[in-house]
């Protein structure tokens, strides 16, 4: 086992997964209700930005905007696609989104079912 910031690494991890290269991410933000979260999912499936969305809430979010601390019931919306065309889900997503600054946040997917992340790689093709 080699040592990590103190920790031991097991040998049998994959060499994906130590490397940091990821090829699949799930892209996440937030949106202020059920109907813009629907609309936000389908419509970037729709333009194969994402092969599939999730949508998950009400969730209460913190925050502090513009000074002040706030409170609000938002709606998630997890997108699945490629590290390749996450700069244009990206783009998408400020383009159609209901808030001035929307969170978007990409979160590699390290390992996964191969015939579902093939799927993934079809359904976002250009």
């Amino acid at each position: 086992m080699r040592q990590t910031y103190g920790v031991d690494e097991p040998t049998h991890v994959p060499r994906r997964l130590r490397s940091g290269t990821a090829e699949y991410c799930n892209v996440v933000t937030t949106v202020g209700s059920r109907d813009a979260a629907d609309g936000l999912a389908q419509s970037a499936v729709l333009a194969r930005v994402a092969a599939c969305a999730q949508v998950a809430g009400p969730v209460t979010s913190t925050y502090r905007w513009e000074g002040e601390l706030q409170t609000a019931e938002e709606w998630q919306v997890i997108l699945k696609t490629t590290t390749d065309r996450y700069d244009a889900l990206e783009a998408y997503i400020l383009d159609n989104h209901e808030y001035d600054l929307p969170e978007v946040l990409a979160l590699p997917v390290l390992a996964g079912n191969p015939a579902y992340l093939s799927w993934v790689t079809e359904e976002t093709r250009e």
